[in-house]
């Protein structure tokens, strides 16, 4: 097998610090960690020398499909070994990743495919009941550039390719040919484009390198302690910044056991947490709280936990305490992040006292920069709140196809405007509390009301609407749509639930519908959300 680091007869060279791109990734991991466990997928072991053969398999078998340098791979599955290598295959030979929500609906996936201009999709049939091949084809929408369908498990049709037969064609591919290609890649190369819905309620592709990516979590590594040998329960989605970069790429810098799992189900993980020994769990304060109040927890054995990552919304000092005291987990860390910024702005490190971990987000990710602005762009005091603004190497190439937006986000001079407001402290600690945008997070996940609300427009029974966050005690925030029906119409709150269950996925559709007569504006027409959302706390059922 031929090796990106040249290994001669009878020596085993240094493997470098970190390699220098992701297409070197399997490669280092193999160097390093060799016959180590690299990932526990139910009854399927591999080691990392397995990891790399496997995602040099999938490589070649890219190349015999003809992927060039710079060409979109579309990604719509759940957590597998089979996304790992395919997603890895085609971003080690230039192939720039396109990962999918697995709840989208299927207009919401075609448009993702048809901007990024993917060819080449991977995807399932089956996953929680959702035949994603089917719902493609019988939308009608239209692909775009995309020429084939990969089904990693499930049967394939005549209009796709299963992925045996997809591995099978690279067999004919020298591996000469894709140890070559895989060394020209470099580390400005784009390696990724992960869309992330905006205000306008478009969603905008994010586009970031392979250097910085790895760079990014290097120190994102080494602030949060991951190390080799830890064992990581990769319960966060694949196709978020969180599950694949601190996911599977962290694991393969440091020699970390992978053990993806497809759906969060407690009454599964938690037998797995103990029979796999995991040491390493990052999820939401939601998915933390349910694993507290298991009424069997204790009848299994956590003792191996020993670091844990909350994000995703807002925590309270009493829940890092219990994560810390009755779950057993030394090492408790928060952070702050959006996929702009490679996915980390600030790191709270793991050995911070309670209240510092859940009241803040820790200090600028080391060697990039926090600012908080007021509207005039002058730097804020400690204890002054205003935009967060960030600048360093984690911040993105810019969005795709969109200069305009890219100039709007990010200043000449290198700083991303977040569009949250924050507080620094005397210690630089950054703290977030208010949003400049409308964005709200529903267990995890980010919903942009300019995006519902442009779906919910299309209801014939619905004259206007707005939709606002509001919080909620099991998913952090939900969303409240307020309507003013359409003239002789009075739509039932059940049934636009179930209208915009067809057309939006579930996090995104809102958990209320209030009628009002009409929305509260200013006298340029703006709608009031502030308004909006103190109604919407007081209508909150008890």
């Amino acid at each position: 097998m031929t090796s990106v680091f040249n290994d001669r007869p009878g020596t085993r060279p240094q493997a470098p610090a970190t390699p220098a791109t992701l297409a070197q990734l399997a490669d280092f991991a193999a160097h390093a960690h060799g016959e180590q466990e690299a990932l526990a997928d139910g009854e399927v072991r591999w080691t990392f020398t397995r990891l790399r053969d496997e995602v040099h398999a999938a490589a070649r078998a890219a190349l015999a499909h003809g992927i060039r340098p710079g060409d979109r791979v579309a990604v719509w599955a759940p957590n597998t070994r089979q996304w790992i290598a395919a997603a890895l295959g085609a971003v080690s030979v230039g192939g720039v990743l396109v990962p999918l929500n697995t709840r989208y609906k299927a207009a919401e996936a075609a448009d993702i495919i048809r901007r990024s201009g993917a060819r080449l999709l991977f995807t399932e049939r089956g996953f929680l009941g959702t035949d994603y091949v089917a719902m493609l084809r019988d939308s009608g929408e239209d692909l775009g550039r995309l020429g084939q369908t990969v089904v990693l498990r499930g049967p394939a049709d005549d209009s796709t390719l299963g992925w045996a037969d997809y591995l099978a064609a690279g067999e004919r591919t020298p591996d000469a040919e894709r140890a070559a290609r895989a060394a020209a890649v470099r580390p400005d190369d784009l390696a990724d484009i992960l869309f992330t819905s905006g205000t306008t309620g478009r969603s905008k592709g994010v586009m970031t390198t392979h250097g910085q990516t790895l760079r990014v979590f290097e120190e994102w590594s080494g602030v949060v302690t991951l190390r080799a040998g830890d064992r990581y329960l990769l319960v966060n989605p694949f196709f978020h910044v969180f599950g694949y970069k601190a996911g599977v790429v962290a694991c393969l810098l440091n020699g970390v056991t992978m053990l993806p799992e497809e759906v969060f189900d407690l009454d599964r993980i938690l037998p797995l947490l103990a029979r796999e020994r995991v040491s390493v769990l990052m999820a939401t304060p939601t998915v933390f709280t349910c694993l507290l109040d298991h009424p069997r927890r204790t009848e299994h054995d956590l003792s191996a936990l020993r670091l844990a990552g909350v994000g995703g919304t807002g925590v309270h000092p009493e829940l890092i305490e219990d994560i810390r005291g009755r779950l057993g987990i030394p090492a408790v860390f928060s952070a702050y992040g959006l996929t702009e910024s490679t996915g980390v702005v600030s790191i709270c490190p793991p050995d911070a006292d309670a209240t510092t971990v859940a009241t803040t987000a820790g200090p600028a990710l080391p060697g990039t920069e926090i600012r908080v602005v007021g509207a005039d762009g002058t730097a804020r005091g400690p204890g002054e709140a205003g935009e967060v603004v960030v600048r360093g190497y984690n911040v993105m190439r810019g969005y795709l196809d969109d200069p305009q937006a890219t100039a709007d986000t990010v200043e000449a001079d290198g700083w991303l405007h977040t569009g949250d407001v924050g507080v620094l402290d005397e210690r630089g600690y950054l703290s977030i509390t208010d949003r400049l945008k409308d964005m709200y997070i529903v267990g995890g996940f980010n919903a942009y009301p300019a995006e519902v609300e442009n779906v919910l427009r299309g209801h014939d029974r619905i004259a206007d609407v707005a939709v606002v966050g509001t919080p909620d005690e099991r998913l952090g925030e939900v969303g409240v749509a307020f309507y003013v029906p359409a003239p002789g119409a009075r739509p039932d709150p059940a049934e636009l639930t179930a209208w915009a269950r067809e057309r939006l996925a579930n996090f995104k559709v809102p958990r209320r519908f209030l009628a009002v007569p009409e929305l509260p504006r200013n006298a340029g027409g703006k709608v009031l959300k502030g308004e909006l959302r103190r109604a919407a706390r007081q209508s909150t059922p008890s």
